[in-house]
Order: C-alpha cells, then structure tokens, then sequence
C-alpha cells in the first residue's frame, strides 16, 4: 500500500494475473448526533476537510464492525439506520457500503464510490460499540490539515498521582494526565491546557469539579517524561475525552520536553460522599446546592430515574431528546462526575406522580437540570411513566470491590460473603456472622461488588463451601439501612466479636440479580374507596381468630359491633423483576376462612396516628395472598391464588385487596373522633428485596367526626417537598435510615 495524492493506492490481484490499482480515499471517523453513550452515535466521516455521513442502505453488522474497530473500540454491539441519532450535515459520503468486517478502514470497503449516493440524512446510520478499547490501539492521524477538527481516539487515560505518597489516598483526585496510545502512557505538554479540559477529565473519574493545582510539589521527578504529539481542546460540556477535539500537534523536542511547559496536572474536587477526611486540603469539596433533583430507582450509588422538584412535588423527566449533556448535568449536581450513560424509556422503573420536563436541552454548564430550557408547552402531553429518563454516572474509584468476595457460588451472582479486615496488624479474609443478617445487608454487598440488587438474603451456608482459610468470623452484628457504598459503613461489632454460631455453614451469604421489583401503592384508590362499616361480631370469627380486631374485640358481645375503616390497596408493580414472596411453595399456610394459601405473612402494615405521630389504631392483617388482578396493556397475568397457583405480582401489573375481603380495614371502634394520619406501609419488614423501599408508604389526612369518615390529602411518602412532608407524622418513607 502507497500514498499518491492524497490518496491510498491498494494493488489488488485477480486470479493472481491482473494486476489493477484501488483508490482508497483517506479519511477519518468520529461518532455525533443525540448520543446517551459516548461509545455510540451516528457514523460520520472526514473527508477533503468536511464531514458527512453514511447511508443506511445495505449497512450491516460487518461494516459496524469496520466502523468500531477503526476508532480503537473491540468490536460493534449493535448498529440503528434511519438517523435515530439525529440528521447530520454536509455530503453522504458513503452509499451502499459492503464490508467483510476485516478490513482496516471504513473506505476499504466497497461501495457506490465516496460522495456517490442517493440517500437523504433521514437515512444517516448509526453504530453502538463496546465500551472496551482495543489494546495496544494507536491514534493515527492520516490528514496532515484539518486536524483542528478530529476528535481525540486514545485507548485510554489515567490520572496518575505526581508524589508517591499520595498513591494510597482514595480516591486519587490530582495528578498527571495521562493518555495510553499505542501501548505506551504518555503525558500532555501543558501549553494549551485549559479549565475545560481538565473538567472533562475530572469528569470522566467521578468528580464534579476542578480547583487549581501547587505546581511548586511536581518537580520531584526521576525520570524525564514521554509527551504524547497532540494538545487536546474541550469545551467543558462533554461526557468524556473522545468528544473533545484534537489541538495542535506539537513541536516537542526529542519527545522527553514540553518547550515553553511542564506535564499537564489536574486537581479534581471530589462529591461530599467520597471526599477524603480529615484532609484539611478537602473542607470544601463539592457540595449540592439545592436538593431539587434525585435519584430513585438505581442499583450503584450514582444512578437510577431522575426526578426533580417542582411545585412542591416530586416528578420525573420525560426522555424526548434526552442525552449525555443533560444527563450529566444532573450527575454533577448531585455530586458526581459526568456521565456515563443516558438512559431512556423507564429502564430504571417507572416513577409516579407527575411527568415535569420534556424535551430538555442543556447547555452542558447549568448548576441543576432545572435551569435547562424544557418543552414548557408540552412538560407532560404525550408522555407517559414509560419514557421516564434515567442517568448512570461517573462515581470516584474507591475499591470498595477489592475488600469483599463471594466464595462458593455456582456463579459470580451468589455466594458466602467474605470480607478483608485487619486481625492482628495484617489483612485476613474471613466470614460475616449470618445471625440478624438480612435484606438490607445483602443489598450493600451486592452493590459494593456491582453486581445489581439483593435477590435473597442466607443466615446459612453450609451449601457454598467457602475458602477454607476463610473460615474464621471476622465481622458481626452487623445492620446496614441499605443505602451504603460498603459493609465497612453498616454498623458491626468492633474488635470484640459476638457470633454463638461461629463461622462456617452459619456465615452470611448473598444472591444478586441485575433487576428488582418495585412495588408502589396507588393512593388515589385508598383516598376514592374509604368507608366506615359498623359489622357485627357474630360475622368477624374469622377475621377475630386472625387478630384482625381491637384488643377490645374479646369482651364485645356476639351481637354487638364493631366500627371497621374500610378502604382498597391497590399495589403495583413498577420495577425491573417479578415480585415473589419469600417463603418457598412448600411453607405456604391455608386459610379456611378465605380458602387460599398464604405466602407472606407480613405484606403490609396499616396505621392510624394521631397528629403528633401516636398510634391509635392499626390493622392486623396476618397474611396474604399475592396474585395478578390487573395487567397493563400488552401484559399477561402470571400469578393467580386459586387452585394452589404461583404467586407474586408480574411488572406491569397490580395486586387489588378490595375494600370488602376479610382484614382489609382498621378497626377503630374504640377511637375518638378527631383529625387523623392513616399511614399504609407495604414490605415493611424489606422481607423481598426491592429496587427503590422509599416509594413503598401512603400517607392520608383523615377527620372522623363519630359517625362519618373523610380521606384527603393521600401521597406516596416522599412524594412532597420536605417542609410538606414535615407536617404528617410517622414515617416519611419506608428506607431505614438505623435499625
């Protein structure tokens, strides 16, 4: 192969006789549009300095494969036509394009010729590519013009600690920059360094900010460095370096100075949850500055549905036009870096409550979402739970993952949990106490090891045979509230350890799953389907034989009555997974009285309060039945009670427990009349794990004058602003914050 003009002259054979010349035009790739990756986007090519775009005619997985691989990533995922990742601009460079998937480069390909083609930028492809970066990958830049505008392909970037002594601080938040290209790390010349740029990458590892670094602590150096050929430009708004475009080249001489500069260096500040104590250095890191948007729903800290604040009352972001510039502007308002992925379509559950933007278009540089111009004519029309918007976003290194293992396991997903901890002045892995060890605690070591939610909690092991020199209990006592980044945070036994049991089969063990159920309760149906019912004894055998009345039921005559609040639950399920109880078929109770089996024991817990918070009333429903009353559209029944059928509630789907079935009330024979809080609580005791345990209580306004009963005001706990919720007592949601 030879460079003639401006062009690639391949000889190519023909049944090893003739001999003809191909024309490969020189040109460069980057990924554009409307992304929510940034190793996604529609396909654009550099070409007699203008960019343009490739036809989806003919366009398959092989040539994706040829897209990918030539901007350094593995290998493609998957590849979108009909321009889903927004129309481009300027010429379609490529039609029907026909690759094997070998060849180097996109224009090795054959096709209508380059600049030929019929096609309208409705039809602009796009490819997905995986996240992996091809080891070794080297940038080479084949136009000596224009590079000004080439976007950055490196196979990868570090911030390296500039003194020894600051390798251990974790997270590391200052450092040299440093990109890998062609196998080699290589340092930048500070010459056309700027904020922007070190803001992206302060990004990219987890930090919301930047502060400037003491050049005086960096010429501690042994070695001279290696400088990479490019200055790099970024406008401060991308997601990640591969966005950002190529600077100068630079004259560096003998490539071991940086002429008229020293090594680039970057001092991130870090988010308050991964800030560094007692560092005087840190007193001032990142801090949120309104508490007007959050996320739910999310199995990592730093991901999960956005909602925001508005009017008092929490909603969610509809995903029109929703991309890595919003997306990261919310994670750094909360804390984050930039980041990593947008997510769309109610992947993350579907949230409740009003839908509050649409079409949101951000800058890149607001302090909150709520400064991004939205569709204000159409915040909710046309979109539906369905399309609630999601981050995933870049969090600080803080190698948690390193301290804890699941040993035993038949896969990665399960296993006896055993942690790192210091015995003795040295590090020794050992085993978790399985007494009291439950939901919550599992949830923390899924999410410290990144494998998703808690499935099921295990008090034994004896199944897992766990390492052998791992045996001994090195952590005990320990409860968690479920919202740490790691089991160090829960609250444990210190030196002196408590575990009768001892180790071994009585260790703690977790399995994971990447999704959860959710279940939330519809409080509109409790507010429209409340009523008083006075019943007489005689007919509440059943319902007095499950502890379902007053404590002074016993001594009520057989034909006196009993005063019942009536109301319906209906219960839905908005997560990722099937709702399943936790008791297996085998342990199941019939009822007679209501003819089924009853797998949960304790499903939920209904309360009436006082306005100081003190309980009056409750009910004492003992056990339940989970089954499919009603499906979304498009969505089968799985689960139903009769005839010893599976039970659980399908996503998509609700559980109604009508207001006329046997301990759906609260008994309040006994209570004055009065303005009440009637409180609903669903999994109370987390004996399933769920995605999101905040969304799980209904509270209601009640006034009972003694002969009628008015509900008003019912809301999902958290729901409202903080100084709403402020005025109903009890809990404010269902997520512990100690047990």
């Amino acid at each position: 192969m030879t460079l003639i003009k401006g062009l690639l002259i391949k000889k190519v054979k023909i049944n090893d006789q003739l001999e003809i010349l191909k024309y490969i035009p020189r040109i460069q790739l980057r990924l554009a549009g409307e992304k929510r990756k940034h190793n996604e986007g529609r396909v654009e090519v550099f070409y007699e300095g203008e960019w343009g775009t490739v036809c989806d005619d003919d366009f398959t997985i092989h040539t994706a494969q040829v897209v990918c691989r030539e901007l350094g990533y593995s290998e493609a995922v998957s590849w979108s036509p009909s321009s889903k990742y927004g129309k481009g601009e300027g010429r379609i460079w490529f039609d029907n394009v026909h690759c094997t998937g070998n060849e180097k480069s996109l224009a090795q390909c054959e096709s209508n010729g380059i600049g030929v083609s019929d096609c309208k930028h409705t039809e602009d492809v796009g490819v997905v590519c995986s996240d992996k970066r091809i080891p070794g990958f080297k940038f080479v830049n084949t136009l000596t013009n224009n590079i000004n505008s080439l976007n950055i392909q490196v196979e990868d970037v570090r911030i390296r600690p500039v003194l020894s002594s600051y390798r251990k601080r974790i997270p590391v938040t200052q450092g040299y920059v440093e990109v890998k290209d062609g196998g080699k790390w290589k340092q930048i010349c500070d010459d056309e360094w700027t904020d922007m740029n070190s803001r992206v990458i302060c990004g990219m590892f987890g930090f919301p900010g930047i502060k400037r670094y003491n050049t005086r602590l960096m010429f501690a150096r042994r070695r001279k460095p290696a400088y990479w050929d490019y200055s790099i430009n970024c406008t401060g708004n991308e997601a990640h370096l591969s966005s950002c475009k190529l600077g100068h080249m630079l004259a560096i001489k003998t490539n071991s100075t940086c002429e008229q500069g020293t090594p680039v260096v970057v001092s991130c500040v870090p988010g308050r949850a991964f800030a560094p104590t007692p560092m005087a250095g840190y007193r001032k890191a990142f801090r949120q500055e309104q508490h007007l948007v959050r996320l739910r729903g999310g199995a990592v800290i730093g991901e999960g549905r956005v909602e925001v604040l508005k009017n008092g009352e929490w909603g969610t972001i509809c995903d029109d036009n929703w991309n890595l510039v919003a997306a990261t502007v919310v994670c750094r308002e909360l804390g984050f870096g930039s980041a990593k992925e947008a997510l769309s379509g109610g992947l993350l559950g579907q949230g409740m409550g009003p839908v509050h933007m649409n079409e949101v278009k951000c800058s890149g540089f607001e302090k909150s979402v709520t400064e991004c111009p939205f569709n204000m004519d159409k915040d909710s029309e046309g979109c539906s739970h369905e399309e609630d918007a999601g981050v995933r976003c870049n969090v600080p290194a803080m190698g948690f993952q390193q301290r804890l293992r699941l040993s035993g396991g038949r896969n990665p997903f399960e296993g006896r949990v055993e942690v790192l901890m210091e015995r003795n002045g040295s590090l020794v892995w050992g085993t978790v106490c399985g007494e009291g060890w439950g939901t919550m605690e599992a949830m923390v070591v899924c999410r410290q090891l990144g494998l998703g939610f808690a499935s099921h909690a295990f008090q034994e092991t004896w199944i897992w045979p766990g390492a052998v020199n791992a045996d001994s209990v090195v952590m005990s006592g320990v409860r968690c509230a479920g919202t740490e980044m790691s089991l160090s945070h829960c609250l444990h036994h210190g030196e002196y350890l408590s575990c009768p049991k001892g180790g071994g089969r009585f260790a703690a063990g977790v399995s994971c799953s990447e999704t959860a159920p959710d279940l939330v309760l519809n409080p509109q149906v409790v507010e429209q389907t409340t009523y008083l019912e006075d019943r007489p004894m005689f007919m509440l055998q059943c319902a007095y034989e499950e502890n379902c009345l007053g404590s002074t039921s016993s001594s009520t005559p057989a034909n006196s009555y009993r005063r019942l609040l009536r109301f319906s639950s209906q219960i839905h399920n908005n997560g990722q997974s099937d709702f399943r109880p936790k008791a297996s078929r085998e342990t199941w109770v019939w009822h007679d009285c209501h003819r089924h089996y009853h797998s949960m024991e304790v499903f939920t817990h209904y309360d009436l309060l006082s306005n100081n918070g003190t309980k009056v009333a409750e009910g004492h429903k003992a056990s339940f039945c989970l089954e499919d009353s009603e499906c979304d559209e498009g969505i089968e029944k799985r689960y139903e009670c009769a005839n010893f059928g599976e039970q659980g509630i399908t996503v998509g789907c609700w559980d109604t427990y009508r207001h006329d079935i046997d301990c759906q009330w609260v008994d309040i024979t006994d209570v004055k009349p009065g303005d009440y809080i009637f409180q609903i609580v669903i999994n109370p005791n987390y004996e399933v794990a769920e995605s999101d345990y905040t969304n799980n209580i209904v509270k209601c306004r009640c006034r009972y004058d003694g002969h009628r009963i008015w509900m008003y005001n019912c809301h999902i706990g958290g729901s409202f602003s903080a100084e709403t919720e402020d005025t109903f007592p009890g809990l404010i949601n269902n997520q512990v914050t100690h047990r």
